[in-house]
């Protein structure tokens, strides 16, 4: 197989062709948006209604605040639907994003961080995925931070022959079927059902699936560079006012990072966090139980105008989520 390497530091990388040529595919689907063929305003909707669905409930509330962090409790058939909607943004099975996050935790800014921008933002928010790194072997990776979720037989399925990536195909069939089906009964000929069932696929499953990407990776590279920061941590995390709204609450990077266990990453009043308000909201359906809230001990620990605590020393407050 045909084999690129790149050479930084004491590291050899070499380009991950599975990531790669699927990163290509996707965003070259999501470009048919700018021909004017593949436009409905059905489409739009859809995909606007996705990045809050899918984005939102399935990587931010599911893979990051339940499956990483554990920061509240849940049933088991809600903890896997919002895992199969993990599923759908197509960023790995959940065990892996997991594996990756917490070791981006343990390791924040440092060498062992997966996707830290000190080496620059263009790895921080793609570079990261596009090239293989020697110390980031899958199957190892998930068995040191993601033994919990390894033991999971409905996770460990979501892993083997890498079914997280059928799901989201077979849902990308379901967005044209849907659309083909609607267009028909409402008498319209084959060729506009086909052209709706397509805006659909393209709009409300790429373009979304596209914007979702970027918005997630986005925080991994600038919210490590630019910013403010309420909490002196032994890293280089900062809150985002901007991506504070646009990802939905996780772009207050600083204040996730103080009390990474926090259902609730806003900590100033006026840091909107609209994943908070979803578990609330689940919550009050009866959904979801026992978020963690941020520690009373924070402004103290994390002092901005105190001593930085050496990067040793930090470590999330349930070892357990690391393990």
């Amino acid at each position: 197989m045909l084999q690129a390497t790149v050479e930084t530091g004491a590291h050899s990388w070499a380009i991950n062709w599975r990531n790669a040529g699927f990163f290509l595919i996707v965003h070259a689907i999501a470009a048919l948006a700018f021909v004017p063929w593949f436009f409905s305003w059905t489409g739009v909707l859809v995909c606007i209604a996705g990045i809050y669905l899918v984005g939102m409930m399935g990587m931010i509330v599911g893979y990051h605040r339940l499956l990483t962090h554990r920061s509240f409790n849940c049933p088991l058939w809600v903890e896997r639907t919002l895992a199969i909607l993990g599923c759908c943004c197509g960023q790995d099975s959940p065990t892996y994003w997991v594996a990756v996050h917490r070791r981006h935790h343990h390791h924040t800014d440092d060498e062992l961080d997966p996707h830290s921008p000190r080496r620059g933002f263009f790895w921080g928010h793609l570079g990261w995925l596009v090239l293989k790194r020697d110390d980031l072997d899958r199957g190892p990776l998930m068995d040191c931070y993601a033994k919990d979720l390894r033991r999971d037989p409905f996770q460990a399925r979501l892993v083997r022959h890498d079914m997280w990536i059928f799901v989201m195909f077979a849902t990308w069939i379901v967005y044209f079927m849907a659309g083909f089906a609607a267009a028909l009964l409402t008498d319209r000929s084959i060729a506009h059902a086909v052209q709706f069932g397509l805006s659909l696929l393209v709009w409300g499953a790429a373009v979304r699936t596209v914007i979702v990407w970027h918005l997630a990776w986005i925080v991994n590279s600038a919210d490590h560079l630019w910013g403010y920061r309420n909490y002196n941590t032994p890293d280089n995390s900062r809150n985002s006012i901007w991506l504070g709204f646009l990802a939905h609450g996780d772009g207050w990077h600083n204040n996730h990072h103080a009390d990474p266990r926090s259902a609730r990453h806003g900590h100033k009043w006026w840091e909107f966090d609209l994943a908070w308000v979803a578990i609330r909201a689940m919550m009050a359906l009866g959904m979801a139980s026992d978020p963690r809230l941020p520690s009373p001990l924070l402004a103290t620990r994390f002092s901005v105008s105190g001593s930085q605590p050496p990067l040793d020393d930090f470590e999330p407050e349930d070892a357990a989520t690391l393990t």
